[in-house]
């Protein structure tokens, strides 16, 4: 029963930057997971970072490392994915999910789920990295 909407996509030209946000509403736990991910036609859809109900964060992927981070405003009750340096190889829809599971960890670190794990998505929105 929960509603997840982006916001924020749009066009961008290399090196830019970009603050997508991920707007909840509707019932739901007080705590529990989002994850931010992208996806291109053709492939599958790729994790960028997640975040847990308790401020918790991860990323999947090196390559997005020091670019791109993750952030929550409980009183909006939104989540933030800013980026940074954009390139055009970051052009993708992207999507947030939720979670209503206890966030996972592994020998003492907060690992994202995968794609498949999350049960809410929001539509998606584009983001265009072009000169």
């Amino acid at each position: 029963q929960l509603q997840l909407v982006e916001s924020g996509g749009g066009l961008v030209q290399p090196g830019g930057a970009l603050r997508l946000s991920c707007a909840a509403s509707g019932k739901s736990p007080e705590y529990y997971d989002i994850g931010w991910f992208r996806q291109v036609p053709g492939k599958e859809r790729e994790g960028i970072s997640c975040i847990s109900g308790g401020g918790r964060s991860g990323m999947y992927a090196d390559s997005m490392k020091g670019r791109f981070s993750i952030s929550r405003d409980y009183g909006k009750n939104a989540v933030y994915l800013e980026m940074n340096s954009l390139k055009p190889d970051d052009t993708a829809v992207y999507y947030c999910g939720a979670d209503f599971r206890p966030p996972r960890f592994s020998s003492g670190s907060y690992k994202c789920r995968q794609a498949a794990e999350y049960e809410y998505w929001g539509k998606g929105i584009q983001v265009t990295v072009s000169s």
